[in-house]
């Protein structure tokens, strides 16, 4: 078997820049103790992509489409040369790659008997995303949803908050297809070692894309009525990596009033050098911790922020006053989030188990 990843292009400030490292590595690994199972493992990449992304968004929307058309192209040409072979798996890690039709395309025709696995991250399906926000429940993009979804053998989510939501749009999926695995980021508990035990400050971050469903206007009204601490949006410094985590390393506290978050990718790299994470309790938060929730109704839009704001200040006051004893709770955390939600191996064994 031969695993091709399809992989998320990668930008030097998001996760995917460090998939694109760790990933393949990560699978070989898991994978190439049996030698039955594994040939090989190769990265099918789209090149060289816009590093600016689209304000406020994960990725840049026109370069993306070069990214998946280049690699539907090598797709392609694996076909026509006759490389693909029966049980071959093709793993996309953004399940939102329209690619995967063509792929299922070829392969049906052609009688190569394949599996697919998507790993989905957001949609039309969720009202906070940018195709929700902006495209809605148009008939093209949930036609278009749903068939890549059922074009997949293994979609693959990190939680079961996000299951849930998309199964509030499509209700009616395969759910013997559906398996919640967490995300293949063991890497970062040894990426972010060097990190630990650096000195704190009175530092809060806000380590969050700066759009609306991550409501960046909470964070600058709390830094106006609380002067005695050093509050910083991340994404506005343009930081590289090693910056940013150098900021993780420094602060006390990261703060969250997000209204979309299907896993939450900066509060546990925050958590791995000590940092509090500060998030409501709702979305995919209550899920994967019952520590360090603050009452949903505090941050669910402006006007709550308003009426509830002195509870707010008083919450990260808490925190921020009596840090040191909240470390050993954080540490408890991380313990939870590192096997059940930051770990690969569930994936890992879907796709060995595929064969």
């Amino acid at each position: 078997m031969t695993v091709y990843i399809v992989d998320i292009e990668p930008v030097e400030s998001r996760y995917t820049k460090q998939w694109k490292e760790h990933l393949p590595e990560q699978l070989q690994r898991a994978l190439c103790s049996d030698s039955a199972v594994l040939d090989d493992v190769e990265v099918i990449s789209g090149g060289d992509v816009p590093q600016a992304t689209t304000p406020g968004a994960f990725l840049n929307f026109g370069g993306t489409n070069v990214y998946k058309s280049n690699q539907l192209m090598q797709i392609a040409n694996l076909f026509c040369r006759g490389v693909v072979k029966n049980g071959d798996y093709f793993l996309y890690t953004d399940a939102w790659n329209p690619t995967v039709i063509q792929l299922r395309y070829m392969a049906e025709l052609l009688g190569v008997d394949i599996r697919i696995g998507g790993m989905w991250h957001a949609g039309s399906y969720d009202p906070q995303d940018f195709l929700g926000r902006l495209i809605g429940d148009a008939t093209w993009v949930r036609h278009a949803e749903r068939s890549m979804f059922d074009c997949y053998h293994d979609n693959y989510f990190a939680t079961q908050f996000h299951v849930e939501l998309f199964k509030d749009t499509y209700r009616y999926v395969d759910d013997a297809s559906v398996k919640v695995v967490g995300w293949p980021m063991e890497y970062l508990r040894n990426s972010m070692d060097m990190y630990k035990g650096m000195d704190k400050r009175d530092l809060i971050l806000f380590p969050h894309r700066i759009a609306p469903e991550k409501q960046p206007e909470i964070f600058r009204d709390l830094k106006e009525s609380m002067p005695e601490y050093e509050f910083v949006i991340c994404q506005e410094q343009e930081l590289s990596k090693n910056e940013y985590h150098n900021l993780l390393g420094e602060a006390k506290l990261v703060f969250s009033a997000n209204l979309q978050e299907t896993l939450g990718i900066s509060w546990y790299e925050g958590a791995l050098v000590d940092v509090i994470p500060m998030v409501p309790d709702r979305l995919s938060y209550t899920e994967m911790t019952d520590a360090f929730l603050y009452p949903s109704v505090w941050t669910e839009s402006w006007d709550k922020y308003l009426e509830n704001k002195d509870r707010v200040m008083g919450q990260i006051k808490d925190f921020m006053m009596n840090y040191y004893g909240y470390v050993p709770a954080v540490r408890r955390v991380v313990k939870k989030l590192d096997t059940e939600f930051f770990s690969g191996e569930a994936l890992y064994k879907h796709i060995r188990d595929s064969r």
